[in-house]
């Protein structure tokens, strides 16, 4: 018996280009240029063609450096097409991660835009395994060819890689959040099964116009027959975006769906409720990365039509999407216990994905009959398994078999999230496994308790955090509040607030220090993950000064 054909998402993407035709398939919202289905075939083929012909072969690992824009798109799937392994990273993540997250993977081909490419130049021991590179933009000959040129001239097909089982797609990054970035493994099955989820669960089709705020997504927008608008914005820095920009792209190419971090749609959201701005024909919207305050989805649900759909799909880079819910659930019947400190409901799994809660566990757990489930409604350890779940890190043997749990044949994945599921069969997140913060009076979680003091018309987000007392032996919780940028009132009087409502629940009336941040330091991608270690480091020194 043989299992299923491994599928490359660019053969997916010819297919769909071939069946599209003259339909637009990309745009740049900064430009206004636009490629239709056709040409941006020809245009990967061009890509795949005129590497190849340079010597990058199959297996090869390619590191890009290339930013969003239709060569982007026809260069990943030129890519794809050889049967190289992308590596892609997030270049907001500092240089010092950057460099040593590069040299991790060893990469053989080095394809960049020309500041990307002096970067390679300049920093030569990360990229000491580099046999190849190539400029993609314009350098007046100081760096090379510039291969766009090439690609757009080559003229002929060239036939998509078909992969097996272990054959790598990509390499993709974590954001780093909770400790140095690792290196996620995408097989081709990883991306094709994403490919079906993002049809088959969100109905996205040849119907859609879309604006992903990251740039992965407009592959499978384009593989999915969907036009792609590129906006105007840097990827790496979402909650600096312009709204007037994101929003007047999206009324113009009458974009009827959306992904992007919460923190863009804070932005977007706030500007449109402010000039009392509809976005009448943008029919769905995801917002993944961070928890998505009830406030906030109120917000971008009143700028929609009462038709739209607004979903908080749960994830992470190594396995996306495998939960998710509609704002109706969460606004009409989760968010009023998430304002007690019950969590975040972020849904139930989707089709194909199995979640289950155990023992929060520090240590290894090497097989799956070493786990201990927990009972329903008790909070726990969350892991998973399906198709969509990445099965290794690269090059980290040790993180991976603290990720992976054995099962048989398969494997589960361990979140690193704590959370979980209710009655109905939904799962609650209850903040990171590495942020619960363990006292002599029991283990607090940050959302549960963040969520108590949120409520403050002043509070614009708040931040549990650990300071090591006894020897290290436990933890003084300390809450950190962050006001509204607009606040410019009393902070002793704010402080107040906050202490009176943490005093009147039993989840948070062991906690005696509260503190005031003006601007939390957060993750590069999704500017929305509160970086808590940093907070923590910070605490300590406002209570010993």
């Amino acid at each position: 018996m043989t299992g299923k054909p491994v599928v490359n998402i660019a053969d997916i993407f010819s297919q769909t280009a071939v069946e599209q035709g003259e339909k637009t398939a990309v745009i740049e919202a900064s430009s206004g240029k636009k490629l239709s289905f056709k040409n941006l075939l020809k245009l990967s083929d061009g890509y795949g063609g005129y590497l190849s012909e340079k010597g990058v072969h199959p297996g090869d690992r390619v590191m890009l450096m290339v930013t969003p824009s239709i060569d982007f798109i026809g260069l990943t799937f030129g890519l794809f097409k050889i049967g190289v392994t992308i590596i892609l990273i997030d270049p907001g993540m500092g240089y010092r991660n950057l460099l040593r997250c590069i040299e991790g993977v060893r990469p053989d081909i080095f394809i960049g835009v020309p500041k990307a490419y002096l970067f390679c130049t300049i920093f030569k021991k990360p990229f000491h395994s580099v046999r190849k590179k190539f400029c993609c933009g314009s350098s007046f000959g100081i760096l090379g060819q510039d291969i766009r040129n090439k690609a757009r001239s080559w003229g002929q097909t060239f036939s998509a890689y078909k992969p097996v089982k272990d054959d790598l797609a990509a390499i993709i990054f974590t954001t780093g959040s909770t400790g140095p970035p690792k290196g996620v493994r995408y097989e081709h099955s990883i991306f094709a099964s994403q490919l079906d989820r993002i049809r088959d669960y969100y109905g996205i089709n040849a119907s859609h116009t879309d604006q992903p705020a990251f740039p992965l997504f407009g592959l499978f927008s384009a593989a999915l027959g969907a036009t792609t608008v590129i906006p105007d914005m840097d990827p790496t820095k979402p909650a600096q975006v312009d709204p007037v920009r994101f929003v007047a792209s999206l009324q113009k190419y009458d974009v009827t769906y959306s992904f992007g971090s919460p923190a863009i749609w804070n932005v977007v959201s706030k500007y449109c409720c402010k000039n009392k701005i509809i976005l009448p024909g943008l029919q769905k919207v995801l917002m993944a990365g961070a928890p998505v305050p009830g406030e906030m989805l109120k917000r971008v649900t009143s700028i929609l039509s009462p038709a739209a759909e607004v979903y908080t799909p749960y994830g992470a880079t190594e396995s996306l999407p495998i939960v998710s819910i509609e704002s109706r659930e969460i606004l009409e019947q989760t968010l009023t216990q998430s304002k007690r400190g019950k969590g975040t409901c972020v849904g139930r799994p989707l089709p194909g994905i199995d979640i289950e809660i155990i023992q929060i566990d520090e240590n290894r757990i090497d097989s799956y009959q070493n786990v201990r489930p927990v009972a329903t409604g008790e909070i726990g350890e969350i892991i998973v398994r399906g198709n969509v779940v990445t099965r290794a890190y690269e090059n980290n043997s040790e993180e991976t078999a603290m990720a992976k749990i054995k099962d048989g044949a398969g494997f589960w994945h361990r979140m690193g999230d704590t959370g979980y599921i209710d009655k109905e069969g939904r799962l609650w997140f209850c903040g990171r496994k590495a942020h619960r913060v363990k006292t002599v009076s029991g283990v607090l979680y940050t959302i549960p308790c963040e969520a108590i003091v949120n409520v403050h018309p002043d509070v614009y987000r708040s931040a549990l955090v650990g300071v090591p007392v006894d020897n290290y032996k436990n933890q003084e919780p300390v809450l950190i509040v962050e006001p509204e940028k607009s606040f410019t009132g009393d902070i002793d009087y704010l402080l107040e607030g906050v202490r009176n409502l943490a005093a009147q629940s039993d989840i948070t009336n062991t906690i005696k220090i509260f503190l005031v941040h003006r601007d939390f330091p957060v993750d590069i991608r999704h500017n929305a993950k509160i970086f808590r270690e940093k907070l923590a480091v910070w605490a300590a020194e406002q209570i010993a000064g």
